[in-house]
């Protein structure tokens, strides 16, 4: 199965301010990963081409990196997920910037299309819609927090009991 899913969001600070929030991704200062609520994404040496690592069961490689505009994973598991996904930042004018984070794959195997459509895409899409409210609630007053709806509350429930 062909998977494109894209989530974008207008940022009220200037591009230079987004990516350098950007570019803490998976470090001990990370301004970006909702981990207070998700598995924290980690990779040992940090945001550089190569690099393995993820979050939860979800393994991928830092595939392109250029500060400022792009980060491109490249998947690595779960078995049958294939493509990448991946940060972009584009200045709207001089104080706002477009967040964009976009999977791009093909699901190889059924295990792997039921994964996505039954639980993965539901999960995802809740947790980088809580990656864009941690971006802005770096600047914000009044914090932001996208509700899960009951089906990503279900799984979260159920992999907290099985986890």
């Amino acid at each position: 199965m062909d998977v494109i899913n894209t989530h974008k969001r207008i940022i009220n600070l200037p591009k230079a301010e987004v990516a350098t929030l950007l570019e803490t991704l998976s470090t001990k200062k990370d301004k970006v990963w909702p981990k207070d609520n998700w598995p924290p994404i980690r990779f040992k040496n940090g945001l550089k081409v190569g690099e393995v690592g993820g979050h939860g069961i979800i393994r991928y490689s830092v595939y392109e990196f250029i500060p400022e505009k792009l980060i491109v994973f490249k998947f690595l598991k779960p078995k049958g997920f294939k493509g990448i996904h991946k940060f972009e930042i584009v200045a709207i004018n001089k104080s706002s910037t477009e967040v964009k984070h976009s999977i791009i794959m093909k699901t190889t195997s059924m295990m792997a299309t039921l994964k996505w459509v039954i639980a993965i895409k539901w999960l995802h899409n809740a947790l980088i819609e809580n990656a864009f409210d941690t971006i802005e609630n770096n600047y914000l007053e009044v914090k932001k927090h996208t509700k899960w709806n009951c089906w990503v509350s279900l799984w979260r429930f159920i992999l907290t009991k099985i986890g």
